[in-house]
């Protein structure tokens, strides 16, 4: 004998469906409105950091940091790195806004201190700095193989020339290959300081650095 098969309307299993939600709902309600506020409250709180406190906070760092770029560009680093007693210094703007200084004031710092000969200092600044600008990256790097450099340790700063002679789209990939030359000379290393002299003439014909290579090659072998 065969069996009949029942078929649900489906008006049938929406209604029903709804009343599974509604009594879920009813029986929820309130752990519900209590996610929901929790989830509004941290997003009141969110917009709350970033356009109260931590937008006016990077603006006042900034503009704290405006004297100080000013000593920068007429080369009184130490002005510049400590403040005049009237405006702070790159150093008290960074130990007092922390995070929310402009990432520049990093590098700023990390010049100061290698124009005044602290090159451990300059390198802590230095290591710090981080753009998406490939010319201001490369700078840095090469500022650090300089402090390097400024503590005779010419393997690190070989390094570090090299890094910054490699980044792309950098206008002086020359002059810092050329110092990478120079330390491979000072090394020791004089058929690499060679190669890399040739590589400057080849790769950047028509800069200084590739104007002169040939009286550096000159040097090395006689």
């Amino acid at each position: 004998m065969s069996k009949k098969i029942k078929h649900q309307d489906p008006e049938e299993s929406v209604e029903n469906a709804l009343n599974v939600t509604e009594q879920f709902i009813e029986k929820n309600k309130n752990l519900l409105i209590y996610s929901v506020v929790a989830i509004l409250a941290v997003a009141a709180i969110g917009f709350a950091y970033q356009h109260l406190y931590r937008k006016p906070l990077k603006e006042e760092a900034m503009a704290q940091s405006f004297v100080a770029e000013q000593h920068f560009r007429a080369d009184s680093f130490a002005l510049a790195l400590n403040g005049d007693g009237n405006s702070l210094g790159f150093k008290q703007v960074l130990k007092e806004y922390g995070s929310a200084a402009p990432k520049s004031v990093y590098m700023y710092a990390g010049v100061c201190e290698l124009q005044l000969g602290n090159f451990k200092d300059a390198i802590s600044y230095l290591k710090k700095y981080k753009t998406k600008d490939p010319i201001m990256q490369a700078r840095a790097i090469a500022n650090i193989g300089d402090a390097y450099a400024g503590m005779m340790d010419n393997k690190e700063a070989l390094n570090y020339y090299l890094k910054a002679s490699s980044i792309d789209n950098n206008i002086f990939s020359a002059a810092y290959m050329l110092k990478a030359a120079i330390m491979q000379e000072e090394l020791g290393n004089k058929d690499a300081a060679i190669k890399l002299y040739e590589e400057i003439k080849v790769k950047y014909p028509q800069s200084m650095e590739g104007f002169e290579a040939d009286k550096y090659i000159a040097r090395i072998k006689q």
